[in-house]
């Protein structure tokens, strides 16, 4: 059985590096119309960029898929952290999402149909020094998506999140050492990293007609990490 996106309308966030933008390529390549959000286009960190992509998508005359996937992260411990640090994590990875989605489902009830998916992370699930306001933001990023699930299920819309393990991405290579990366490779029961298509192939699923009945959960991608170990 094939999936097929044909004719509809998507929307991905953070979509221009990384797992975003490897959902947009998949989506596009399955027949999808995607209108691609990048921090050049929309700055998600402040209220007038994220009023100005709230205008863009009220100018849309539908949406089938949003994926709610711009987020940034830090290491900071909590008695040193920054306020000013903190209020734009929370600002990209909690508010923008929020508020995105509010937009978005205004048209998804008119069209009583639609999916939403939240890529959050197993930071929402387990935790690691240093990453108090990113934990947070996933964590609250997963209740998010089940309050939705539940709202708006009688207009079949769909509501999930999916939350990678240690993924490569630029934002791994980014915080994270060569031998900081090895630990993470040798802790998964698979020996490797998850790649951005791993990630992007259980989003497609969720958002496609072969989910119809799949709602509210947290779809865990991490090659089996989370239940075999606890980081250290």
């Amino acid at each position: 059985m094939e999936i097929r996106f044909d004719d509809k309308v998507v929307i991905v966030t953070g979509g221009t590096r990384g797992i975003g933008k490897q959902i947009v390529e998949d989506f596009t390549a399955l027949g999808a119309q995607v209108h691609s959000i990048g921090s050049s286009d929309y700055d998600l960190s402040s209220k007038d960029g994220l009023d100005n992509l709230k205008n863009f998508i009220r100018g849309l005359d539908r949406v089938d898929v949003l994926v709610n996937n711009a987020g940034i992260n830090f290491n900071q411990y909590i008695d040193v952290i920054e306020e000013d640090k903190f209020d734009k994590l929370m600002h990209v990875n909690i508010k923008a999402p929020f508020f995105i989605t509010k937009e978005v489902a205004k048209k998804m009830k008119k069209q009583n149909e639609g999916r939403v998916v939240n890529i959050a992370s197993i930071a929402g699930n387990r935790v690691r020094d240093g990453r108090s306001a990113y934990s947070t933001s996933k964590a609250g990023l997963i209740g998010f998506t089940k309050v939705i699930a539940a709202e708006l299920a009688s207009h079949n819309i769909l509501c999930n999140s999916v939350s990678p393990g240690f993924t490569l991405t630029e934002m791994t290579t980014t915080m994270l050492s060569e031998q900081e990366i090895q630990k993470h490779i040798d802790q998964v029961p698979l020996r490797k990293l998850g790649s951005v298509k791993d990630i992007s192939n259980a989003v497609l699923f969720l958002s496609s007609n072969l989910n119809n009945f799949i709602t509210g959960q947290d779809l865990i991608v991490d090659g089996g990490f989370i239940n075999t170990i606890t980081i250290q």
